[in-house]
């Protein structure tokens, strides 16, 4: 039996893996603008709101219909399905897979426990499983195995948006921006925590370096991808560049794809970001 994978908006993918996935959007507004998530909205027009908006923007998860309608065109296919989505923990997206998925044989729900490029290296996974003809059911199994094992960090170019997300006080970031002090995090356990802070550009992808060796090194046997927020790669290129010994002998090309809205909105322009599968 053939196997589908359908995903939610959130998971940020390259265009090769983008076009083998079926995607179900969230809604993101903007006060009371109200855009389909990649579909009446891309992430470069997302970033120019999110620079000039006073209001930080709002997420809808999906709801169980937008699954059902990709669950309807399974089902008449003769298929089966793995659904990934976003955390759970920051998104009501899995329990509506989950509600909608309820009423289908044969479909699998898989909580990625990340986001962002994170989602989307587990998704990748899905597709390389996929295509070793692994069934609906055996993907889903390995997956939730896997997905332990998945790291995200980012570094973070300005504290202004965690600062309006609640995430951090007004006190902390202003000294933060007084200090040019660039904060690191990841998503553990499906969260955003803060892991350390660091004084400037350099420093901060240093500590990058570091959390990525904390981890425990990076398995090359399986997808590796970096992000940026915002609307230019060049600090990204900037880490890539100093930060290539640990990429070299472990990747012919390193990969690399905008981060999309749902991160997006609490990183602000600027952030870049790794996801790997740790050792």
């Amino acid at each position: 039996m053939k196997t589908r994978i359908i995903i939610d908006s959130t998971a940020d993918l390259t265009p090769e893996y983008k076009n083998r996935v079926s995607i179900v959007p969230l809604i993101v507004r903007f006060g009371s603008e109200e855009y389909t998530d990649g579909v009446t909205i891309d992430n470069k027009t997302f970033y120019e709101k999110l620079i000039e908006s006073d209001v930080l923007p709002t997420t809808s998860q999906a709801t169980p219909y937008a699954f059902m309608k990709e669950l309807d065109k399974v089902k008449e296919a003769g298929e089966g399905a793995v659904v990934i989505t976003i955390s759970s923990k920051l998104s009501g997206t899995y329990q509506s897979a989950k509600i909608a998925s309820a009423q289908y044989e044969n479909i699998y729900v898989v909580d990625s426990g990340s986001a962002a490029i994170g989602s989307g290296i587990l998704i990748e996974r899905a597709i390389e499983l996929m295509d070793k003809g692994l069934s609906a059911k055996e993907i889903a199994e390995q997956l939730e195995r896997e997905k332990e094992k998945i790291v995200i960090v980012a570094l973070v170019n300005t504290l202004e948006y965690l600062k309006r997300g609640g995430r951090i006080s007004k006190t902390v970031a202003f000294a933060g921006t007084v200090l040019n002090i660039k904060p690191v995090i990841s998503l553990i356990n499906g969260e955003i925590r803060m892991l350390g802070k660091a004084r400037g550009s350099k420093m901060g992808n240093n500590l990058l370096v570091q959390e990525i060796e904390k981890a425990g090194g990076v398995d090359f046997s399986k997808p590796v991808l970096l992000g940026y927020a915002g609307l230019s790669d060049a600090l990204l290129l900037k880490y890539i560049e100093d930060s290539k010994y640990i990429w070299e002998n472990g990747l012919k090309t390193i990969r690399y794809t905008s981060i999309g809205s749902v991160i997006g909105t609490h990183v602000g322009p600027g952030a870049i970001a790794v996801a790997f599968f740790k050792n």
